[in-house]
């Protein structure tokens, strides 16, 4: 089977980069790939992704040097089993509030005895007839930790067996904290927040990872070893408006 090298290297010790795909677009996947990020997230959650363009996508990712994973729209059994059986080799689960709901993610994506995933992988096939013998040890399972209860119970839910981090969103997260991410008054108060889910992934020995656009050095220096970068179309819409402006500028 194929060794989901990101997972390795965090494991390690040491960070991984890669992008959040909201886009629905295959090639868009295959080219991050292709230009050396680390691992894709396919948003099943917030992205315009369905059955048909995720295969694809992951298809795309494969033949570069990312390692393919998907954020389920869900804490559900089936949504889980589902992208896995497709070929993501990492899930993000969202919304996870408790040790209860995290060992509900464990169940779905490990196999037994382990957990209770159900056997019929397609996508996944290609990985090599060794799969089923080896997916639950390559596989990533990160759960997000973004709402106070998550915060304030967070190394309870990163010490569940089976759960490998966990991905803080920091937007939602300071939603649910009633504050202003990026003010000057809010910040202080959901950094705070972050700090205590660092805190709790070094006293369970669970990988550390955040969404951080714009701000992906802070975050390595801090000890966050998955770190997203980017999404798709933040991506195009910050490049398209670095061009217009340097091209209007240039002819006024």
């Amino acid at each position: 089977m194929r060794i989901n090298e990101a997972k390795r290297r965090m494991l390690e010790g040491n960070p991984v980069l890669g992008p959040v795909i909201g886009l629905g677009a295959p090639l868009i996947a295959e080219t991050f790939s292709l230009a050396g990020c680390d691992y894709v997230i396919i948003d099943q959650q917030h992205g315009a992704w369905d059955d048909t363009t995720t295969l694809q996508a992951f298809r795309g990712i494969m033949v570069g040097s990312a390692v393919s994973l998907a954020r389920v729209p869900r804490n559900d059994y089936y949504s889980i089993g589902r992208v896995l059986d497709q070929g993501a080799l990492g899930v993000i689960v969202p919304m996870v509030n408790s040790a209860e709901e995290a060992e509900a993610a464990v169940y779905a994506t490990r196999y037994p005895p382990r957990g209770g995933r159900s056997w019929g992988p397609f996508g996944a096939g290609g990985y090599g007839p060794d799969y089923g013998d080896r997916a639950d040890d390559e596989i990533l399972l990160l759960v997000q930790i973004e709402t106070r209860q998550a915060t304030e119970r967070a190394r309870d839910i990163l010490a569940v067996d089976g759960v490998d981090g966990c991905w803080i969103g920091p937007l939602d997260l300071a939603r649910s904290l009633g504050a202003d991410y990026h003010s000057p008054a809010g910040a202080p108060e959901v950094e705070a927040a972050i700090e205590g889910v660092l805190t709790a992934c070094r006293e369970t020995g669970k990988i550390p990872g955040i969404y951080a656009a714009g701000i992906g050095k802070r975050r390595l220096d801090q000890g966050f070893l998955f770190v997203t970068m980017c999404n798709d179309e933040m991506l195009i819409v910050d490049g398209v408006k670095r061009m217009l402006k340097s091209l209007r500028s240039d002819r006024d």
